[in-house]
């Protein structure tokens, strides 16, 4: 194909397109409004044209993580351009790829529908808060905003560890370093390690995975900094669980023990389709470690016990999925049905709807 990458990037930017898709055997599609739409006049994708692309803007990391792997994530950016997230992969034999755009600036946090209680964690001076949702739950959002209202309001020192680096941070009334992992340091857990002697108070860590990371983001709020990170787990009940079985069996109880001393609080979060089918709507789950809540924890007790504890805790900041959900069904940003496919308990759900003279 004649067109350039860069050509695709600037049509799928003045189309206002968040994310384009380029896939061998079809024009380049760029998603609109919430929309697939085929770039017009343009032919078929060959496959040298998708392998040209990614090969034109590979990282050094990204090119070997292909090679081995046959797929790569990673970072793209040019300043007429902007930055795109990127995804590429081997289907069929060929190259794919899709590029989100990383869309300038960072949503405020009351913007993103966070709750109030978001801002207090923010404030923290030293422990662990995680943010966790499945993938395209707006993880790395939440975090950028948290870490953008820290930058405007505190005078502290910000490392970010990403892979990719995604949101770029200017300094405001904090200092912001950024470090891509496989670029500027070896791993997460390599990072962090290092910042505890480089005058950091503040850690994010775009996500915890391994048994190394985990015990680095531990380390790292035990020794008095605040560390922000995030994890590809449902809830905050499961949450505590995987980042507990991350460490190795002889370590569990040492590292029940720091969690429960440490840990912040977790924001778990959802995003579905907001009633006017257009927009998506944020959904969130909070979990304050309290006295309560560190019990919980340190008994290795029940999933049904920390939901209770969530939901009458209300003064602490805390709610349920379902108690986010009732609230955004009262709003009539969420409709009902949508609600009930996401909640736990279904029947108290309705009654609970039916209570605020929702009909159901």
């Amino acid at each position: 194909m004649d067109v350039t990458l860069e050509q695709l990037l600037q049509r799928a930017v003045e189309a206002n397109a968040s994310d384009i898709h380029l896939k061998v055997g079809a024009p380049p599609v760029m998603r609109i409004g919430g929309e697939l739409r085929r770039m017009e006049n343009l032919p078929p994708l060959k496959p040298a044209d998708t392998a040209g692309y990614a090969q034109s803007i590979f990282t050094q990391k990204a090119a070997i993580e292909f090679k081995e792997y046959s797929e790569a994530d990673f970072a793209y950016g040019r300043q007429d351009l902007g930055r795109f997230r990127v995804s590429a992969f081997r289907q069929r034999g060929s190259v794919s790829m899709v590029l989100r755009r990383v869309t300038p600036g960072v949503p405020a946090m009351d913007r993103l529908g966070l709750p109030p209680v978001v801002r207090k964690l923010a404030a923290e001076s030293k422990g662990l808060v995680l943010v966790t949702g499945p993938s395209g739950s707006g993880r790395t959002t939440t975090l950028a905003s948290i870490i953008e209202h820290i930058n405007a309001t505190r005078p502290v020192s910000i490392v970010t560890i990403e892979d990719p680096i995604e949101i770029l941070f200017p300094d405001k009334m904090a200092v912001v370093a950024q470090r891509e992992v496989g670029v500027d340091t070896a791993s997460f857990a390599e990072a962090v390690y290092r910042a505890m002697r480089q005058d950091i108070d503040v850690i994010m860590i775009s996500q915890i995975t391994d048994q190394d990371s985990a015990r680095a983001a531990v380390a790292a709020a035990e020794t008095g900094h605040l560390v922000l990170a995030a994890m590809h787990t449902a809830d905050p009940v499961d949450t505590v669980s995987r980042l507990i079985h991350l460490f190795p069996p002889a370590d569990q109880k040492t590292a029940r023990t720091q969690i429960a001393t440490h840990l912040r609080g977790v924001i778990s979060q959802r995003l579905v389709d907001e009633s006017d089918a257009i927009g998506k709507v944020l959904a969130t789950e909070i979990m304050i470690t309290n006295s309560r809540i560190q019990e919980h924890v340190l008994a290795d007790a029940a999933a049904d016990a920390y939901l209770d504890t969530m939901k009458e805790s209300e003064f602490f900041g805390m709610q349920t999925f379902d108690q986010s959900f009732l609230s955004l069904v009262k709003q009539h940003r969420v409709p009902i049905g949508t609600a009930l496919s996401h909640v736990r308990n279904t029947h108290e759900f309705r009654a609970k709807a039916m209570e605020a003279g929702i009909s159901v």
